[in-house]
């Protein structure tokens, strides 16, 4: 390979990696919401993400439009104006959280290789479509995601040092319950799964913990009935009583798991994330205000489609909202940036009352 191929190659694969991190660009509204000063950046210099689509950046591979649509297009239309594997249009719970520690957005699993030398600020494990357990979508559940974190302590990419100055964050959308429904066809198999699930988190949790991570944050579930996946039989006038049970249910277990696992929450959090949705979604007076709070900005003609669908002409099969940012949700599950901004606006109180910032 001649000189000027290699240069043009490292010249890519720094770019890339920069993209996939979620570097600084201009954006300052992320930036006024989210940041912290850098002198923060030395307390907790690392973050470690496992979880599910509402915390990936970019490691689920790219299977086709149908299959893995966060790689194409109009996902990434905020940020960074192109895919980039986020399911969004722009910046997700991880890079908020990231920003307000003061450091760069973790760097995927998947491109590890390319650069975890570059930027080290941690890693995201995350991937979509994850559960705690399988899903039946053939992607690492958390266990096997912490299995992946040994991996790279064990070859020596992140020392026990590196470890102490961490923080872990674990995200739960609710993938266990949908695939367990599904395979049952009953939603009493999915309340009866929650105690089994929540206990596996435990699991978790104090296994980040005990490999040296000395903070583990975990979210508790939104309002999955409030999702335009259930709310668009309503015609996006309220939400589906029975899905928002399950996350009721899920939510109590985890606060009691919570109490007995570290009362004193000094060693792990749960992140209620559910509040500030409802609030969002019912425009309850001081939530922040969307002109379309249950309608998505990308709609799919029909239920049974999805966001970015094109037919066998390469015509769109869904309709795509002017303004992102006046739409808490993106598409049929997941919130635009705009939304993840509102919602992180609730939880920076009690991330700097847990990690004494």
């Amino acid at each position: 390979m001649d000189d000027t191929n290699s240069s043009y190659l490292h010249f890519h694969t720094i770019f890339f990696a920069f993209l996939l991190l979620g570097s600084k660009v201009d954006g300052h509204e992320y930036d006024r919401i989210s940041r912290r000063p850098n002198a923060y950046a030395a307390l907790f210099s690392k973050l470690f993400v496992f979880g599910d689509s509402y915390a990936d950046t970019g490691n689920l591979g790219n299977l086709g439009r149908d299959l893995t649509r966060s790689w194409y297009y109009p996902y990434g239309s905020t940020f960074p104006k192109r895919p980039t594997g986020r399911f969004s249009d722009g910046r997700l719970l991880t890079d908020f959280v990231a920003s307000f520690l003061g450091i760069r957005s973790p760097i995927p699993y998947k491109y590890r290789k390319v650069g975890y030398k570059i930027l080290p600020y941690g890693m995201n494990f995350a991937v979509g479509g994850a559960g705690i357990f399988d899903t039946g979508n053939f992607q690492r559940n958390v266990s096997s995601q912490i299995d992946a974190f040994v991996g790279l302590i064990n070859e020596g990419i992140f020392s026990r040092f590196d470890l102490k100055s961490s923080v872990a964050l674990v995200v739960v959308s609710g993938n266990d319950y949908s695939y367990i429904s599904e395979k049952s066809n009953s939603t009493k198999a999915a309340a009866k799964y929650i105690p089994v699930v929540v206990s596996q988190i435990k699991v978790d949790l104090k296994r980040l913990h005990d490999l040296g991570v000395p903070k583990v944050m975990v979210t508790n579930m939104h309002p999955l009935g409030c999702t335009p996946y259930f709310a668009r039989e309503l015609n996006y006038t309220d939400c589906n009583a029975i899905a928002n049970l399950g996350s009721w249910n899920h939510n109590s277990a985890l606060v009691s798991m919570m109490k007995v696992l570290d009362p004193s929450n000094k060693t792990f959090l749960s992140l209620n994330i559910n509040d500030p949705f409802q609030s969002i979604v019912h425009q309850v007076s001081g939530a922040k205000k969307f002109k379309s709070p249950k309608r998505p900005c990308c709609e799919s003609f029909s239920k049974d489609g999805h966001c970015g669908q094109m037919d066998e002409n390469g015509n769109k099969q869904y309709t795509l909202c002017s303004n992102p940012e006046e739409h808490f949700y993106w598409d049929d599950v997941h919130i635009t940036q705009a939304g993840w901004a509102a919602v992180f606006e609730t939880l920076k109180g009690p991330i700097t009352q847990f990690l004494s910032l």
